[in-house]
């Protein structure tokens, strides 16, 4: 069992930055394909970006290419998304997930663990 704590959201205004993490306090994060979703109200569950386990693959929905960038520090136990040029249509709960295998994958419903979620919220 894989439990996943994510932190630094908060609220911002349209152009800044904010770096969210995802912590697996319990377990190591090593061979998990890690991965970022995100939900607004009234929204479907969107995928936002995805990481193999050596960070030798990584992959972008397209409405944060070039803005966002997800990383991890393995020996932390820790993943990240760095959000730059924040806008508005950002605003949403971030979740981290993690799945077994490196096949990556865009589905929320290839991930077996999932953490609360982070609330970002960028101001215009």
């Amino acid at each position: 069992q894989v439990q996943l704590v994510e932190s630094g959201g908060g609220l911002v205004q349209a152009g800044e930055s904010l770096r969210v993490s995802c912590a697996a306090p319990r377990g190591a994060l090593s061979f998990y394909l890690m991965a970022w979703f995100r939900q607004a109200p009234g929204k479907e569950r969107e995928f936002v970006a995805a990481i193999t386990w050596t960070g030798s693959n990584i992959d972008y929905s397209d409405s944060v290419k070039g803005r966002f960038t997800i990383s991890r520090d393995n020996a932390k136990n820790t993943l990240y998304l760095q959000m730059n040029s924040l806008k508005p249509e950002d605003s949403a709960v971030y979740y981290c997930a993690a799945k077994s295998g490196q096949y990556m994958s865009r589905n929320g419903n290839d991930y077996q663990y999932w953490g609360q979620g982070t609330q970002v919220t960028v101001s215009s």
